[in-house]
């Protein structure tokens, strides 16, 4: 995939945007690492490659698509029945509250580098808070745009899971990764109606 100036639609269809958690506390045993999917989320990509800070990111995700994909670690294997409650649990009030707000967005204020190592410094709103955030990232070499960018939920008001009196707790700060392995250049806007 060779990154050329224009304007790109991001989505499912051209990569992957995964949440990692960890975790924390006495009984850090017993739980999982988890690796969360987006699988409703769109955006756009503007490139400029000869003004890098020209360029802008935009992406919404539907906070209700979060979709655990796998738990590393514990007891036991996560079972489908977990992986149910534990999204139940995450679009629940105490968490991300995705009747509320069912949207999680993030736009670019500022982005430097180049296309083989870029910071992308942007505002992420999660639960109608907006906090600043930085997004670290790059191509692979293979014509893979990846990067990565850590999150401490607490900012943005959401209070880690806990569960056996405390003993067991996500740990505050997750780390947000994506992988855009195609570009999918957006239509170009039709003439004004008249």
């Amino acid at each position: 995939m060779t990154v050329s100036a224009g304007t790109y639609r991001l989505g499912p269809s051209t990569g992957r945007l995964l949440i990692k958690t960890s975790r924390a506390g006495l009984g850090r045993k017993a739980g999982h690492d988890l690796t969360i999917e987006a699988t409703r989320w769109s955006g756009e990509a503007v490139v400029v490659t000869d003004d890098p800070g020209r360029s802008s990111v935009t992406v919404t995700v539907e906070a209700g698509s979060l979709t655990v994909r796998e738990g590393t670690g514990g007891l036991k294997p996560l079972t489908d029945a977990d992986k149910a409650e534990i999204k139940r649990t995450l679009e629940g009030e105490a968490l991300l509250h995705t009747a509320q707000y069912p949207t999680i967005t993030f736009h670019s204020t500022r982005i430097t580098g180049t296309l083989e190592s870029f910071e992308i410094t942007g505002e992420l709103t999660i639960k109608g808070r907006t906090q600043p955030v930085t997004v670290h990232g790059g191509s692979d070499g293979d014509g893979t745009v990846c990067g990565w960018s850590t999150v401490t939920q607490s900012i943005w008001g959401i209070k880690p899971y806990a569960a056996f009196l405390g003993a067991l707790k996500l740990a505050d700060d997750v780390r947000i990764e994506y992988a855009v392995t195609e570009l999918e250049p957006a239509p170009e806007p039709g003439p004004p109606s008249a």
